[in-house]
């Protein structure tokens, strides 16, 4: 009787062991380092922003291939990505200092993640001081990614710092037409 019970006592733990799931890693848009300036509010409001729905969930989504995409179940934003680029967005651009006050809108377009290549935006962004607009502009920004997740997240940090500063160079009014990269 004992030697039934030593089997179903070892199978109970062996199929508890194989359901275990891995721990879920979560990942940042924003950098660690701190920016020289510590005021807690930004020079430019940003106005709206848009993701494309595909992309704006908790998990990482990556591209595989031309036509697949992959929803990584243990590898997650702290928050949905619209979140996370608003949250990004507003602590590269603490730093600017635009000549009047400036609202901006902004749609991505494409957010791709490829490991082990680049991670992309392609952003659509409009700069307004009040009723009127002073610029509309697109912007595509690529940054080569190693094959982590962290190398891909650290591309799409780049990404986000260099949007930052091309919306911070629109705003300050020093350029008669879209601020290139």
């Amino acid at each position: 009787m004992a030697f039934p019970l030593k089997i179903a006592l070892i199978a109970t733990l062996s199929l508890l062991a194989a359901c275990r799931s891995d721990p879920i890693q979560f990942h940042t848009l924003t950098p660690a380092q701190m920016s020289g300036n510590t005021r807690a509010t930004t020079d430019i409001q940003i106005e709206s922003l848009i993701v494309p729905p595909q992309v704006d969930r908790p998990q990482i989504v990556v591209r595989q291939g031309n036509t697949g995409m992959a929803i990584l179940e243990t590898e997650w934003w702290g928050a949905s990505l619209v979140d996370e680029l608003r949250s990004a967005l507003r602590d590269q651009m603490v730093n600017s200092n635009p000549q009047r006050k400036v609202s901006v809108r902004i749609e991505v377009q494409r957010f791709d993640s490829i490991p082990g290549q680049y991670g992309l935006i392609d952003v659509k962004w409009r700069l307004r001081s009040g009723e009127d607009i002073l610029m509309t502009c697109r912007s595509t920004l690529q940054t080569p990614s190693g094959s982590s997740i962290d190398d891909l997240v650290v591309a799409q940090q780049a990404n986000v710092k260099r949007l930052a500063a091309l919306i911070s160079q629109g705003a300050s009014g020093a350029h008669s037409g879209c601020p290139s990269v």
